[in-house]
Parts: structure tokens; sequence; C-alpha cells
């Protein structure tokens, strides 16, 4: 399960459409590299793949994760910080053991 939180939502859809696909959503991999071993990557695609995990959220925001990297997300909360001083996804992922300062690589 991923929940996503009303920013993120709002940040999502904002972004769809601006990319000029108002169905698509924002794809969520994980991959090998950064200080703490796995990181996040992201990808704003028009259409699910076959075998890909879907979530929808608020604002009709959509997101889609692979099976492998679903392993590794199962359970995580995407919010979106909207401050002025670090604006970016914050991920709330209970299977991460540690993860850098800067929340964009972990371990588990």
């Amino acid at each position: 399960m991923l929940q996503i939180s009303d920013n993120a939502g709002k940040l999502i859809r904002k972004m769809t459409l601006k990319h000029g696909i108002p169905q698509g959503g924002l794809r969520i991999g994980i991959k090998a590299g950064g200080c703490s071993g796995l990181s996040y990557t992201f990808a704003w695609e028009a259409t699910p793949r076959d075998g890909d995990h879907v979530f929808e959220g608020p604002e009709g925001s959509k997101v889609w994760i692979d099976r492998k990297s679903f392993q590794f997300i199962d359970g995580t909360t995407l919010d979106y910080d909207t401050s002025l001083v670090s604006k970016g996804f914050i991920f709330q992922n209970p299977n991460a053991k540690s993860s850098c300062g800067c929340g964009t690589s972990f371990s588990v």
C-alpha cells in the first residue's frame, strides 16, 4: 500500500497537467545507489506499465510502482514539503532502516 498526502496529490496533478498528460501519473522506482544504498527515481508517464501497482490519491493523482520497487516502498506515505527552505517529495518509509540527510536514499 502507498498513501498519498494532500500536498503530494496536488503537486502530482499539477505536474501531469503541466506535462500535457492529464490522465497520467508519477512513476516511482528504486535503484541501487545513493549514499545509503538505494535511491528513489521519478518519472512523469502517461500510463502505467503491465504489472505495475497503481495507487490513486487526492485530486485524482496517480502513482505507479513496478513490482520489484514496490517491495521496498510497501507501507510508505508519500508527502510533499512546500516550505521555502526545502521543497520536494518526502517518503515516510517504514522499510527504511536508515536514510541520508537529504532523504533521497535509504537502506533496508
